[in-house]
């Protein structure tokens, strides 16, 4: 019979090794989310970054879940925006994306109230096409809002719309990788400086990572710190940071790469950033251009200034031209070009290896979701974490099809904005004549049989998104919902301008954007 150990040296199970290969907003995301929620368990995070590789900072822009994200994780949003000199977001203005002189705004948060127990959508697509209502930013408080500049936090009164205001934020996306990295090293996380310069698999997937040591070519120190000579370091989990080299999802166990070029074929973008607004407002500006479109993006310290392009269309010293000479004030650095493919791995989880960020795949930030994707890869992981031992496969199919499904439906609101154009541009009319997905296809013809709008499950882009873009671009719609008919359209048509008057009245209680900033420059 065996002795029972004695009290206090019974021998506690460890808890699971994670180790994220790459920094920047993914890795940092990925260390603080894990570090809150394992280390306390007795788990190890560990992160491997090295200083001499450049991250591409994207994502500078966002939309609402980041809140969702930022309260799980118990971030002060004060703190936040003063370390990042962030700004508050309320939507997205499309500039020139059906005709040259037409502009829209895609709005957080909700439009009008539902009308006589049906979606004021419907509502209003009938009175529209009867010439009785508006255009349909009028209805919304943050795309007027946004518009005119102002901002307020939503209040405590659940009656008003004022309560209601959906935002996110625009932030330096450096600043923001280093805030994280702080509030990570504080729950414990370790964070280990150095090249990766060998993965190490096994029957797992990753075995370990190699990372080199700190020495100049000529062998003497380079007195960097925390290197150690070909560091092996193992774990049971490793988080592929990488950006779009994905050196260990791709580079060591060969995941694969589902193409979307064909429906988006914009491979390049020019980035530049130049002195910041006097009066910023509350929106991120997505402005079309000859061979793809040009993005602005306020923030206190400085604006963020971009061109996404298409190569067969446009050289780089062309797409470089055209964005300096649109600058708005002075441009605080040389342009940089960032070189990229659309679509993503065809298994974002292989073996012990989840792939996020630019290491799982990439769409380009018309609608500021390059940051969401790495929030819903971590919380999809979250949901599904293994223990130390291999995690099963269907676990890690249905992460592998929940993901593809998110990239999937974010496509086609993409190509829907690139399909629904008018330009005179070659660009532009090819890309309107080019085939699309069979879901946006699928979409589209719902919506021009009666103006109806479904949302897929847990799709990101809801109805009101689908219909800001699908009537900011003029979609072709016929007829209305049927249902419509029990309530008569001039009591349709008094209830959609009492909402309006509504939105009216609240507006003027938002103080100015830059006033709702000011409190963060006093600190």
């Amino acid at each position: 019979m065996k002795p029972r150990p004695s009290p206090g040296t019974t021998k506690q199970p460890r808890g699971i090794k994670v180790v994220i290969v790459g920094g920047g907003t993914a890795g940092w995301m990925a260390a603080v989310a894990l570090g809150r929620l394992l280390v306390p368990a007795g788990g190890q995070v560990t992160l491997i970054e090295s200083d001499a590789i450049a991250t591409v900072g994207v994502g500078e822009a966002t939309i609402p879940p980041i809140r969702t994200f930022h309260a799980m994780l118990g971030i002060d949003e004060d703190a936040f925006l003063t370390a990042t000199g962030g700004s508050y977001k309320l939507g997205i203005r499309f500039e020139g994306w059906s005709r040259p002189a037409e502009s829209y705004v895609h709005p957080f948060g909700q439009i009008g109230t539902d009308i006589a127990g049906l979606p004021f959508a419907a509502q209003w697509l009938r009175a529209r096409q009867a010439g009785d209502a508006e255009n349909l930013d009028r209805y919304s408080l943050e795309a007027r809002a946004a518009e005119t500049g102002r901002f307020s936090r939503p209040i405590a009164n659940g009656d008003s719309p004022l309560s209601r205001i959906g935002y996110a934020y625009h932030f330096d996306a450096a600043r923001y990788a280093g805030f994280l990295r702080a509030q990570a090293e504080a729950q414990g996380v370790t964070r280990r400086e150095g090249k990766v310069v060998r993965v190490e698999t096994g029957p797992a997937g990753i075995a370990a990572v190699h990372v080199a040591d700190g020495t100049r070519p000529d062998g003497r120190p380079d007195g960097r710190p925390d290197r150690r000579p070909d560091g092996r370091i193992d774990g049971d989990l490793f988080i592929d940071c990488t950006g779009f080299r994905a050196l260990l999802i791709e580079g060591a166990l060969t995941a694969g790469w589902e193409d979307w070029s064909t429906w988006l074929p914009c491979d390049r973008a020019v980035a530049v950033p130049s002195s910041a607004d006097a009066a910023p407002l509350p929106l991120t500006r997505a402005i079309a251009q000859p061979a793809g479109w040009r993005w602005r993006i306020p923030l206190r310290h400085r604006t963020g200034n971009g061109h996404v392009f298409c190569s067969r269309y446009m050289s780089e010293d062309q797409a470089v031209a055209r964005l300096l000479d649109a600058i708005e004030g002075e441009a605080l650095a040389d342009p940089r070009v960032i070189r990229f493919a659309t679509g993503h791995r065809r298994q974002f989880w292989s073996g012990n290896c989840i792939a996020l960020g630019l290491a799982a795949g990439f769409m380009e930030p018309l609608e500021s979701t390059s940051i969401h994707l790495v929030q819903s890869g971590l919380q999809h992981l979250l949901q599904m974490l293994p223990g130390t031992g291999a995690a099963s496969s269907v676990v890690i199919e249905r992460y592998n099809r929940v993901m593809t499904a998110e990239f999937v439906r974010i496509r086609d609101f993409l190509v829907a904005h690139y399909h629904l154009n008018a330009r005179p541009e070659t660009f532009w009319r090819d890309r309107a004549a080019a085939p699309i997905p069979e879901g946006l296809a699928d979409k589209l013809t719902l919506f021009r049989h009666g103006g109806r709008i479904f949302r897929e499950s847990d799709e990101l882009f809801n109805e009101t998104s689908w219909l800001s873009l699908l009537t900011g671009q003029n979609a072709v719609v016929e007829g209305h919902d049927p249902l419509c008919a029990a309530l008569p359209i001039d009591r349709a048509a008094t209830r959609i301008a009492q909402i309006e008057q509504v939105v009216t009245a609240s507006l003027a209680h938002m103080p100015p954007h830059a006033e709702a900033l000011a409190r963060f420059e006093r600190r």
